[in-house]
């Protein structure tokens, strides 16, 4: 069989719409040496094609990230084969805390260099050399001393539409950036407890590794993440001190946490945190738009990108030629304020 799809995205679409069973998402992730990458993608492809499970994986050298769906009915095979697999047995599988079963209508997996784009290229720094887990409830009370600093370590539009109570945001589009800028932000508070965290783990768990190869000694990094947290805090009763939306790689682009709704529409200032990909095919800029708006503009991110979505096909086709592809799906805080 072939090792990657070939049917259309819209088919995929119809077909996931009409299916009769539950999904359940679910994100998880192991820094592990992987010897041949290639060779562990195309096994394990084979593995969770055969179970119906979508979603995006990364494989590399030094691990596996993947948010991916499983059908609910296949749930246990899909856990008995992760399983099997050394480095993954017995690993924490993060479920969805707002699911509607249509996060991925596909299975991808690729082959990366890292299963984090981080920009270090210092071959002395050691991802075993890591901070101290925090579960939810060790998180609730450090939290509430003076001596600690909360750091958000996921990017400018994850943070906009929720984040924790007090959490310091590091201002930028890449996680490759946030790092260096991280331990500058922080030069001066090395003697505190110093709190990573992000949505599942493997960015802040990164990010803690890299803080005490900086030189920082009391780095810790929360659990599983915000998503994690939030199950085991339903839990346990324990309160939830994260606001608002946390934002989802899938096309959901994001799961209610709490009803507090801390952003605004990018359009016009009204409170709301629906991310929207500007509908404009030469554009699809990821931005904030209400109900209001999303009718106003057609789902659009400007006026001129509203006329470009009403031309026949054939001449937005025409206007999107010599487009540089890196505007595509754009989700820089810069390129938005330019809108």
């Amino acid at each position: 069989m072939a090792l990657h799809n070939r049917v259309s995205a819209a088919e995929l679409k119809k077909r996931l719409y009409e299916e009769t069973f539950k999904r359940v998402t679910i994100s998880f992730y192991q820094y592990a040496k992987i010897e041949d990458p290639q060779a562990f993608r195309d096994a394990l492809y084979l593995s969770l094609f055969e179970l119906g499970v979508f979603g995006r994986i990364y494989v590399a050298k030094e691990g596996i990230n993947a948010q991916i769906s499983v059908p609910e009915h296949n749930f246990e095979a899909f856990r008995e084969t992760l399983y099997k697999i050394d480095f993954l047995n017995g690993i924490r599988l993060n479920i969805a805390v707002d699911d509607d079963g249509k996060s991925f209508y596909v299975l991808k997996i690729k082959v990366r260099d890292k299963i984090v784009a981080d920009g270090i290229d210092d071959p002395t720094f050691d991802m075993s050399v890591r901070g101290k887990y925090l579960n939810a409830q060790a998180f609730n009370e450090m939290v509430d001393t003076t001596d600690t600093v909360i750091v958000d370590m996921r990017n400018h539009y994850e943070y906009e539409v929720g984040h924790f109570e007090g959490a310091i945001e590091v201002p930028s589009d890449t996680f490759r950036e946030q790092l260096p800028m991280a331990v500058d932000m922080l030069k001066d508070q090395k003697d505190k407890n110093i709190i990573m965290y992000c949505t599942g783990g493997i960015r802040c768990e990164k990010a803690s590794a890299y803080m005490l190869h900086a030189g920082f000694k009391n780095v810790y990094h929360l659990e599983g993440g915000i998503i994690e947290y939030t199950n085991k805090a339903k839990e346990q009763n324990l309160p939830i001190k994260f606001k608002g939306k946390n934002f989802v790689f899938d096309d959901r682009l994001g799961e209610r946490i709490t009803d507090d709704i801390i952003s605004e529409c990018h359009q016009c200032g009204k409170p709301c945190d629906t991310h929207v990909n500007c509908a404009n095919d030469g554009c699809h800029l990821l931005f904030i738009q209400c109900e209001e708006c999303a009718a106003k503009y057609d789902k659009c991110c400007s006026e001129a990108c509203q006329a470009t979505h009403a031309l026949p096909p054939e001449q937005q086709a025409e206007l999107r030629k010599g487009v540089e592809k890196g505007l595509m799906f754009n989700k820089s805080r810069r390129r938005r304020n330019r809108v």
